[in-house]
């Protein structure tokens, strides 16, 4: 059974011909299709990471979260002056360990999930848990500091064009600052792409190799001509995580139309199947990245001994 799962992705090119990264993904996605339970696993301990997390929050910050709520009830005049971002801000800032703490949690699950997820895609890999948690940590920790990159700018971006312009009487320049916003969104969204693929294929390398974080890192830069595949399969997952948060806002305005003859129960029911085929289908598609990297790689492997 070792290896059976990868045919149907190694099987999208020839043999002696160069496979491009989003051959081996368009393969992959079928194969992981067939696989149902491969994303069962996915959902199953993303959502149950998701189901702890909710009750630790309110069991623990119920209070802390009705307070905050409050001090927005007059949402316009706040968000006119930036000071929703303000309060926001303080109050993260005064939970930060918090924050970490749960991302160290939330790397624990995603470690542990995805290297079971991937045991299952193909039983050739080694059991390499603590490598593959670390490297999620690692992951994640960047990716935060990424979203922090970003949510300062966006800040700066705000404060200079809008916020600033109107304590000063003037009017605010939005087009110009969101112009801006979507620039550095566009230039952050490639450098991640360009980059987070290490820290992708790194737990595939170290469950195929037997390496440590490491070991692994310094094999996931050293991969040579995979570099460019890699890259193309993260940018096409970012478009369409793109596409599937465009459709999941698209059929969540559906009813609009119809809301004078809607109930509230409806409409509440319709936005939560919206979001949760939303979650599938996101959960779906990481399985397909995952697995598209340890095919391509297998690809890469079996070229490399000839």
């Amino acid at each position: 059974m070792t290896g059976n799962a990868l045919k149907p992705a190694a099987s999208t090119g020839r043999r002696n011909a160069p496979v491009r990264g989003t051959q081996s993904f368009v393969g992959v996605m079928s194969s992981v299709w067939k696989r149902p339970s491969l994303t069962a696993l996915e959902l199953a301990w993303r959502w149950s990471f998701g189901l702890i997390a909710a009750v630790v929050i309110w069991f623990f910050a119920h209070d802390a979260l009705v307070i905050w709520a409050s001090k927005v009830q007059n949402i316009a005049p706040i968000l006119a002056r930036g000071q929703l971002v303000a309060r926001g801000t303080t109050d993260v800032q005064a939970q930060v360990w918090v924050l970490i703490a749960g991302i160290a949690a939330w790397s624990a699950f995603a470690g542990l999930g995805r290297a079971t997820v991937l045991r299952r895609w193909d039983t050739a890999l080694k059991r390499r848990y603590g490598s593959v948690v670390l490297l999620a940590m690692l992951r994640a920790y960047a990716f935060a500091a990424l979203v922090v990159l970003w949510f300062t700018l966006l800040v700066g971006i705000a404060s200079k064009w809008v916020w600033t312009p109107m304590e000063r009487a003037l009017e605010p320049a939005y087009v110009p600052g969101f112009a801006m916003v979507v620039t550095v969104t566009l230039l952050l969204f490639v450098l991640w792409a360009a980059v987070s693929w290490i820290l992708r294929i790194a737990p595939v390398l170290a469950m195929s190799r037997g390496l440590g974080v490491f070991e692994s890192l310094r094999a996931a830069v050293a991969i040579g001509p995979l570099k460019s595949k890699l890259i193309e399969i993260n940018l096409v997952m970012g478009i369409v995580k793109v596409a599937l948060l465009v459709l999941a806002m698209v059929f969540s305005a559906c009813p609009l139309p119809f809301e004078s003859v809607e109930s509230q129960t409806f409409l509440i029911s319709w936005w939560s199947g919206v979001g949760v085929l939303y979650l599938v289908a996101s959960d779906y598609f990481h399985v397909v990245r995952a697995a598209a990297y340890d095919a391509l790689y297998r690809i890469h492997e079996a070229d490399a001994s000839r």
